[in-house]
């Protein structure tokens, strides 16, 4: 499995086109997961793993791969099914996700597979792991189930959403009270950081947990006549989510003349370089990694200060 991520790269043509690649692959039993490929650095057997005292119970301690020193999850333990023992046969999925790497440990690797956005739904609004999940598709008649890994991690090393009291009494913040902004993502992490920050600002938040739930939400604003870019401070918007991924939102946006000038911000936690390329292709006005208050903050002002007359 170790060359299964070769072609990677050959991949970021897919983005912008409303496609992915996921990797599938199994825990504790038969049912199949998957996480997109992007996040994914490499899959390789187990190294020796060093135990950590003190650590939390999905982690099961630390290796050392090429000179960097990562934990090791139990992802099946992490969501609530039966944990994994670990040993010198075992596969683990090396990823990094808004800026941190980890290696998670598997069951089983299955296979990358090339799938349409569209193909792949949220999931039902059921009880157990379904809390861990985003989204769900169907490969060969078999549900597949995606994993909500910024909610797994986030149970593991919670994220701080705080804001110094400094940057809050910049008199420039002052203008965000009570302006709208529409949150765009198919995480309830993400979209309760996005919350937990912005409301401290007195930002009155709009949620949308996939692109086309944004997009209708949009349309139905320009259907009652209301002036959208005076309506609206910005979209954030999630790269990755199903129906509709964040590349082809913004596209929608761009294509539709009533909307075409809201100022949108791609908020992912994807690949930082990767996505500074396709905020050009596809017309975003500004990129953010995710759980960065600060940073959020910095790019309200940035808006913000748009709207400042300027001189002759």
């Amino acid at each position: 499995m170790a060359g299964i991520l070769d072609t990677v790269d050959q991949r970021t043509q897919l983005v912008g086109q409303n496609r992915l690649e996921i990797l599938m692959f199994r825990l504790s039993g038969r049912q199949k997961f998957a996480i997109n490929v992007f996040k994914v650095q490499e899959v390789v057997q187990l190294p020796r793993m060093t135990l950590m005292p003190h650590r939390h119970n999905s982690v099961c301690g630390v290796i050392n791969l090429r000179g960097q020193t990562l934990p090791v999850i139990d992802l099946s333990r992490a969501i609530g099914l039966r944990p994994l023992t670990p040993d010198e046969n075992s596969t683990i999925i090396v990823t990094e996700y808004n800026r941190s790497v980890q290696a998670f440990l598997v069951g089983g690797v299955d296979r990358i597979l090339n799938l349409n956005w569209d193909a792949v739904l949220p999931p039902p609004a059921t009880a157990g792991r379904q809390h861990y999940l985003t989204a769900i598709t169907k490969v060969d008649e078999e549900l597949v189930e995606v994993i909500d890994v910024e909610k797994v991690l986030a149970e593991i090393v919670p994220y701080d959403t705080r804001i110094s009291s400094e940057r809050l009494s910049d008199p420039i913040l002052e203008r965000a009270r009570g302006r709208e902004v529409l949150c765009v993502d198919d995480s309830i992490v993400a979209l309760a950081q996005l919350r937990d920050t912005l409301s401290q600002l007195g930002v009155v938040i709009h949620t949308a947990s996939d692109g086309l739930k944004g997009l209708r939400q949009l349309q139905k604003w320009a259907d009652e006549g209301l002036v959208l870019s005076e309506k609206l401070l910005m979209v954030f918007t999630d790269a990755e989510m199903p129906e509709m991924d964040g590349y082809r939102l913004t596209t929608e946006i761009r294509h539709d003349p009533r909307m075409s000038d809201l100022y949108v911000v791609l908020h992912t936690s994807l690949s930082g370089n990767f996505n500074k390329a396709m905020v050009q292709k596809v017309g975003c006005d500004n990129f953010l990694s995710k759980f960065q208050p600060e940073k959020l903050v910095d790019v309200i002002k940035e808006r913000l200060l748009l709207d400042e007359p300027q001189e002759a």
